[in-house]
C-alpha cells in the first residue's frame, strides 16, 4: 500500500517547479516544407506546475495550538492555564468581559482560585510573576508555590463605595492578592509581612516591581482598603500610571 503523501514539505526537500513544454519546431518544419502556404503560427503548450506544500514550519505551529489547548493553555500562553470563557456583561453598566478567560495556574504558581479576567491582565500577571516575584522567593522556603487571592473580577465600585466610579475588576482587569506560599508550605501575608522585619524587604521589592507594569498598583500605604492585600490593574490613563 502507498503510503498517505505528505500535508507539508521541508525547506531543504523542496523541489523546483518543472513546467512540461512541447517543442514544436520539427513539426512546423515539415508541414512548411509540405505546404507553399505558411503555416498559421502555433502555440507552445504548458502544463501549470503542482502547487508546492506549505513549509512544515506552519504545521508544527498548528500542532503547538493543539498541544496548548489540550494542556488548557489560554491566551496563547504554554505557562497560562485555564479556560477560555464567552463574553458576558454584568448586571450593572460598565460591567463584563470581551474577551474572558478563568485561569488557575500561571507559570507554574498556583492561584488559590480560579481567577476571571482577560488575558491583558493575565499575560501581565505572568510577566510580574516571573520578573519580580518569583526572584524575590527564589531563595526562601524553596521558592514560591502559590498566591492567595482575596479577589479578581467582581461587578462593583471602587472599594465599594456607594455612587463611586466602577472598579476596573468590573471589567475584569484587576487582581488583588493578600498571601504568598512557599514551597515549604510558609504562608506569608502581605498585611503582616509588609511591617514584618524578616519580610519588609521582600514585599516592597513585589510592589516595586510591579509599579509601571500594571497601570495600578496600591499596597498597604495606599489607603484603608488595601492593608492587607496588594491591587494590581491594567488601567491605562493619560497621566500614566498609579503606584501607591
Amino acid at each position: 500500500m502507498a503510503s498517505a503523501a505528505p500535508d507539508c514539505e521541508e525547506p531543504a526537500q523542496a523541489q523546483p517547479h518543472e513546467l512540461v513544454a512541447y517543442d514544436l519546431s520539427a513539426e512546423l518544419d515539415v508541414l512548411l516544407e509540405e505546404d507553399a502556404v505558411a503555416a498559421p503560427a502555433k502555440r507552445e503548450l504548458t502544463v501549470s506546475p503542482r502547487p508546492r506544500l506549505r513549509p512544515c514550519k506552519f504545521r508544527q505551529i498548528e500542532v503547538g495550538r493543539e498541544r496548548m489547548r489540550d494542556r488548557g493553555a489560554v491566551c496563547g500562553d504554554w505557562t497560562i492555564l485555564g479556560e477560555s470563557r464567552k463574553p458576558f456583561r454584568g448586571k450593572y453598566r460598565g460591567c463584563g468581559i470581551a474577551d474572558p478567560v478563568r485561569i488557575r495556574v500561571v507559570s507554574d504558581v498556583f492561584l488559590s482560585q480560579l481567577a476571571l479576567m482577560d488575558c491583558e491582565t493575565a499575560i501581565t500577571l505572568k510577566t510580574w510573576l516571573e520578573n519580580t516575584a518569583k526572584p524575590t522567593f527564589a531563595d526562601q522556603g524553596g521558592g514560591l508555590k502559590g498566591i492567595r487571592l482575596a479577589g479578581h473580577y467582581a461587578c462593583k465600585t471602587q472599594n465599594n463605595q456607594p455612587r463611586a466610579r466602577m472598579s476596573e475588576h468590573a471589567r475584569g482587569r484587576a487582581i488583588d492578592i493578600s498571601s504568598f506560599v512557599l514551597m515549604d508550605g510558609t504562608v506569608i501575608t502581605v498585611r503582616d509581612g509588609w511591617t514584618a522585619e524578616d519580610t519588609s524587604d521582600a514585599m516592597r521589592e513585589l510592589h516595586a516591581g510591579a509599579c509601571g507594569l500594571f497601570g495600578t498598583v496600591l499596597g498597604p500605604d495606599a489607603d484603608r482598603y488595601h492593608k492587607g492585600h496588594f491591587h494590581f490593574d491594567t488601567a491605562r490613563r493619560r497621566s500614566g500610571s498609579v503606584c501607591r
